[in-house]
């Protein structure tokens, strides 16, 4: 069981040794939206991270929280009232407007998926909703500017839904991820997916030459023998009390691949764990040289959400019938939409020449029949009764009433 927590998309910048490289422009400075929006999404996705690791201890777990966030973000334009603001405190973003968190969301996409030539990094959103569903436009234009999200309508009762929906996801992970729902169940009416990939080869490659079996000591006691990669190195370290971390740069050092090595019981270390800690750490790198040996691994992993998310504050938005997301379509009468599920599947292969992976996050939008309307308005019977015991105390038939 590998237990190594990585965080593939930190933005840490750690030096160039190429005068080429040297001579071009450094990214361009975050606005204060968009360093507000990664520091809430930075700490939303270890709430996430962490509530998955106390739920299931004894697993591998790699989640993108950029991913989960942005799908949710998209969801969160059709939320409204007590839903809305259950959402934007989940998500971290109480002090951001709508707006800024629209703009924020747009302007990080641009920046990333341009950030390094070396890398090739993907992000994709798309909606899919019911054919016929009377969508606002305001909300599909909302989504459109700000994601860059395809749109299309499909007939959910036709299967070929299911093969479009999983082909977008196919084409938007490299293949890496093939699908990501089985059927449409009834009542479903709307999919917002975002998908997320990466490809980095190492700033300093491996030497498969150098790969050797090793030892690999497993969280629940056991041993195993896997290929472990090994390499001099000149890269970002820090050792404290709690952990060694390593940066290990890929392309040009703008994308790197955190590991954190706890010293003692990993659980204990991950309770510990907050973003301002990592924060204050990452600061605190500094090149070291060493050697590095690791294991060559691949890992996927699917989870759904829905419960995680409850407990972190957004239970209302998974209520079908207290959720509001008047904002998407019109409600009222006899519908009310609702999260039916947030579903999240990741896939990582890290070898000597680099790191792939792929992340899809689906939010499941479904609809169901609100209680019927009752007029009390004609003669009727009533009972009065103690429902402990069932004793009925009163009956009684109103056949005329006057004020």
């Amino acid at each position: 069981m590998i237990k190594v927590l990585v965080i593939i998309f930190t933005l840490a910048f750690v030096g160039c040794d190429d005068p080429k490289e040297a001579n071009r422009p450094p990214p361009r400075n975050l606005t204060a939206a968009e360093k507000s929006l990664v520091s809430s999404d930075n700490i939303f996705g270890l709430n996430v991270f962490k509530s998955l690791s106390e739920a299931d201890p004894d697993s591998n777990l790699f989640i993108s929280p950029l991913s989960i966030s942005m799908a949710l973000g998209m969801t969160l334009n059709g939320a409204n009232n007590s839903t809305y603001e259950a959402m934007r405190n989940t998500l971290e973003l109480a002090g951001l407007s709508e707006t800024e968190i629209n703009e924020s969301y747009q302007s990080l996409i641009n920046l990333l998926i341009d950030l390094d030539p070396k890398v090739a990094f993907k992000i994709a959103n798309s909606i899919w909703y019911k054919e016929g569903l009377p969508v606002y436009e305001k909300y599909i234009k909302t989504n459109q500017i700000y994601f860059n999200a395809e749109v299309a309508d499909l007939n959910f009762s036709d299967p070929k839904a299911v093969d479009r929906i999983n082909e977008w996801v196919s084409d938007n992970t490299n293949k890496l991820i093939k699908k990501i729902i089985e059927e449409i169940p009834t009542g479903m009416v709307m999919y917002l997916i975002n998908a997320i990939y990466f490809k980095g080869d190492w700033r300093y490659p491996f030497d498969p030459k150098n790969t050797r079996d090793g030892t690999f000591y497993n969280g629940d006691g056991s041993e195993s023998t896997l290929p472990m990669m090994t390499r001099d190195l000149s890269v970002p370290l820090l050792r404290n009390s709690e952990t060694t971390i390593i940066d290990l740069p890929y392309g040009d050092s703008l994308f790197t691949m955190t590991i954190f090595l706890p010293h003692g019981d990993i659980d204990k270390f991950m309770a510990g764990l907050s973003s301002q800690k990592i924060s204050e750490w990452i600061v605190q790198l500094a090149p070291t040289s060493f050697d590095l040996t690791m294991p060559r691994f691949e890992l996927e992993y699917e989870k759904k959400l829905n419960e995680i998310l409850s407990d972190l504050g957004m239970e209302i938005a998974f209520d079908e019938w207290r959720a509001d997301f008047s904002r998407i379509m019109p409600i009222g009468g006899s519908v009310n939409l609702y999260i039916s599920e947030v579903k999240h599947k990741t896939y990582i292969k890290v070898d000597e020449e680099g790191t792939e992976a792929a992340a899809i996050t689906s939010v499941g939008i479904s609809e169901t029949s609100m209680p019927p309307s009752i007029v009390i308005d004609r003669p009727f019977i009533f009972a009065i009764r103690e429902n402990h015991s069932g004793t009925i105390f009163f009956l009684g038939k109103i056949l005329k009433l006057v004020k």
